[in-house]
């Protein structure tokens, strides 16, 4: 059995709470690693948090300035020499089919860090990565290690109901995040993938805390039904208006941004029934706002009838869909942020990737807001369309 046999059976046979133990063991004894961690990204995109024994007994490593957040951000390697000990220590990404989860950071004899090694630590991070996923069904331990605050009951709800946060595949790549990371309520996004569509939702239910968190719950668990049913998704915007309105009774609604991609001709059919936006950015051209014909948003009145558009979208094409925390954010003089800022904001993200896209438009947002924390959740999710 060779070294990365022996680490991915090692990760793959150990109990779901006894992950980075395991990991620990294998690189020690295989791949003589001197020390190795296992950090996980925070809900913010802040911080790297070391999964240790709870409570937390090890500093986090900032996202932004550090060899572990840079091999992070850049999805890549990287290696940090410690200067006049012969070690040098690798950083390698712990990614799920595009999912930024962490970093495996193993110092090592330099000696041994040859291009073999390298590849090969990335390929146990990957198998880390997944176990992971899989451990999270039994165990709390990744979960709780991922908060540097306590999260709200509604951000709670919330962050168990999304897919993840960034998925990458050969005809596109998706990146998605929500602000307050530990206290949002409302907003919420969703896709799903097959061998030929993907689908996607952006959604901005109303209302605050608990009952903005149920109210989006129940809309995308009945969108999620219907689309299992194999429905159109005008079909499922009306199935989830059902939903919506027989328990609210017009009280309370959600709006709703869908798209159903065909990945071979980039062709989508659309439903706008409501406020999030989609924005679209092609090479060498200005950030421009993209309009549909706009609908009732799920629940405002009973048996609403909903009606999906033509849209096509080009290999190269950047889309961006943010939510009305976003174009309706105001400064500290009560000016909106507004579409050019909005513009400006995607504009320069061009070099970065989609799964970085919606984080550096939220630190832009912030600096217009001027206040850490904003009053409405801001939802920025982002495409990139390669095509086939």
């Amino acid at each position: 059995m060779n070294r990365f046999e022996a680490a991915e059976r090692a990760l793959r046979t150990a109990a779901p709470h006894q992950l980075p133990d395991a990991v620990s063991a294998v690189l020690t004894d295989r791949y003589a690693a001197k020390s190795v961690d296992f950090l996980l990204v925070d809900y913010g995109l802040t911080v790297l948090q070391p999964v240790t024994a709870l409570p937390h007994s090890a500093e986090p490593v900032p996202v932004h300035n550090s060899p572990a957040g840079r091999a992070f951000g850049t999805q890549r390697a990287v290696v940090e020499e410690v200067d006049g000990e012969g070690v040098v220590t690798v950083h390698c990404p712990v990614t799920v089919r595009g999912d930024r989860l962490g970093v495996l950071s193993v110092a090592l004899p330099a000696d041994t860090c040859t291009p073999d090694r390298l590849a090969e630590l990335a390929d146990v991070a990957q198998v880390l990565g997944h176990e992971v996923i899989v451990a999270e069904r039994d165990t709390d331990l990744y979960l709780r290690a991922r908060r540097r605050d306590r999260l709200t009951l509604a951000a709670e709800m919330q962050w168990q109901l999304l897919p993840g946060r960034s998925y990458a595949r050969p005809e596109y790549e998706l990146g998605a995040h929500l602000e307050p990371a530990y206290a949002i309520f409302g907003d919420n996004f969703d896709w799903s993938a097959t061998e030929d569509r993907l689908m996607l939702y952006v959604t901005n239910g109303m209302g605050e805390g608990i009952e903005a968190a149920l109210l989006t719950n129940l809309a995308i668990n009945a969108l999620r039904n219907a689309r299992r049913a194999g429905l159109s998704i005008a079909d499922q915007a009306a199935l989830a208006d059902q939903a919506v309105y027989a328990h609210y009774r017009g009280a309370s609604y959600l709006s709703v941004l869908m798209v159903d991609f065909d990945l071979a001709t980039g062709r989508a059919r659309v439903v706008d029934a409501g406020s999030p936006r989609m924005w679209r950015l092609r090479r060498g051209g200005a950030a421009q706002p993209v309009s549909f014909e706009a609908q009732l948003p799920l629940g405002m009145f009973e048996e609403t009838d909903y009606v999906a558009e033509d849209f096509r979208v080009e290999p190269g094409d950047r889309l961006v869909f943010v939510s009305d925390g976003v174009y309706e954010a105001a400064s500290p003089s009560g000016e909106r942020y507004g579409e050019r800022a909005l513009a400006r904001a995607i504009a320069a993200t061009q070099l970065l990737s989609a799964a970085e896209v919606p984080r550096e438009v939220l630190r832009q947002l912030a600096g217009h807001r001027g206040r850490p924390a904003p009053h409405d959740d801001a939802l920025v999710v982002c495409l990139d369309w390669h095509g086939r």
